[in-house]
């Protein structure tokens, strides 16, 4: 493959979720194995292991618990990123942990993907874990939902057992916001519709899993109708040649931009249209996104990081107080009234907690109005005060302008991630 063919192919970025010994892990070492994306030497070193351990079958799990404290338990603690391609696609797998004190872990591996691959044991069937994934699955707006019914072989590949959790699934999910959910009976030991068509599942008619992850249709999935250009950067180069360029660099978060567009500036509110668009060394006629471009603007306005260039008639929301539902990742508890530092798109500005609505409980899903005190992993919806207006589209309508960190100030580290309501 040529490297011009591979840059062009379309990304698509996908996480993996389930219980634990769910077979997350072999899923994917299945999926890497049976696409020939794996080394000889590291499935070597893999069958040199399983043979230590005393396993029947070659441990494909192996490929992805990087964590020497994962391979000896044999469980999954951090998030994993594994890359792929095949000739249609290329891949980022994020293979996230499914112990409920690593919620915070999926929370950061599924927030950019296009599709969530949820394990289901089909011994047990849906069970708390599944509940929790599908609603964080929910919760992150991934648009498409692949709910693979594992260890199919270990009850007959039978087909009532498959049909009976995809009606517990699609009960409890008709109450979350999921847009396209698929269900494929597996087996990721045995490799049954991974990658290959089951020979023993004859019943099923659907795609192999890796036919539905090489086909799925994203490009609908990024917001194409409002248009957000965070600037990241200012540049001016003080050379004779580019004597009065002044050019706004940065990535465009949603729909497109053309020359000749009339734009509006954020925060002054000025107007003005777009004299160019510089892309490497070349001016091209339109970016789009996720494309990362340099605008030059008829008018020299005042604007600098942090702000945003829209287009005149499209409008976004402008805010100090938000709404937002907080996926808390310290150790350290929220201080209701503490202040925080708050990153959103390229803007950096402070922040004050003023409210805690409510606090869902990740296993029931109900709201708790009562209980004020957010942890490490909890999820709840929270009221900020910003100290400068913020420039903002719902979370469900744009992922990018919709979502924001916040920063303990002392230590710098993030503590919440959080999406806008």
């Amino acid at each position: 493959m040529d490297s011009s063919t591979y840059l062009d192919m379309e990304l698509l970025r996908f996480t993996t979720a389930g219980s634990v010994d769910d077979g997350k892990s072999t899923l994917i070492g299945r999926l890497l194995f049976d696409s020939k994306a794996i080394f000889q030497d590291q499935l070597e070193a893999i069958e040199r292991a399983s043979i230590k351990k005393g396993e029947e079958h070659v441990n494909l799990a192996l490929l992805t618990d990087g964590l020497r404290a994962e391979r000896e338990q044999g469980i999954t603690i951090d998030v994993a990123y594994r890359y792929f391609h095949t000739p249609k696609r290329k891949f980022i797998i994020a293979d996230t942990p499914g112990h409920i004190q690593y919620t915070r872990n999926m929370v950061t591996g599924a927030s950019t993907a296009n599709a969530a691959v949820i394990l289901v044991d089909a011994r047990h069937g849906v069970i708390e874990q599944t509940i929790r994934h599908a609603y964080i699955a929910s919760l992150l707006r991934i648009p498409h939902v692949i709910v693979c019914v594992n260890k199919m072989d270990l009850v007959a590949f039978a087909e009532d057992t498959f049909n009976r959790i995809q009606k517990q699934f699609m009960d409890f999910s008709a109450n979350l916001d999921i847009q396209d959910v698929r269900f494929i009976p597996i087996s990721a030991l045995l490799g049954d519709n991974v990658v290959d068509r089951s020979k023993n599942m004859d019943w099923y008619q659907g795609p192999t899993l890796m036919y539905l992850l090489e086909n799925l249709y994203i490009s609908n999935d990024n917001n194409l109708l409002d248009a957000r250009f965070p600037v990241q950067y200012v540049i001016r180069p003080q050379v004779t040649e580019y004597h009065d360029y002044r050019g706004y660099a940065g990535r465009v978060a949603s729909g497109t931009f053309k020359v000749g567009d009339k734009v509006k500036v954020l925060p002054s509110g000025f107007s003005s249209t777009i004299k160019q668009i510089d892309f490497g060394k070349e001016s091209i006629e339109s970016a789009s996104a996720p494309q990362s471009v340099t605008m030059v603007l008829e008018d020299d306005l005042d604007l600098s990081r942090g702000g945003m260039i829209i287009p005149i008639e499209n409008g976004i929301n402008q805010s100090q107080d938000i709404d937002v539902m907080i996926c808390w990742l310290s150790e350290k508890p929220m201080v209701l009234g503490g202040k925080y530092a708050l990153k959103h798109t390229t803007n950096d500005l402070r922040c004050l907690i003023k409210e805690v609505k409510y606090k869902v409980n990740i296993n029931t899903l109900e709201k708790d109005y009562d209980d004020k005190s957010i942890g490490l992993n909890d999820i709840a919806c929270i009221s900020l005060r910003t100290t400068k207006p913020l420039f903002f589209d719902a979370y469900r309508k744009n992922r990018i302008t919709g979502s924001l960190i916040v920063i303990d100030e002392a230590t710098n580290i993030t503590v919440g991630a959080g999406m806008i309501q």
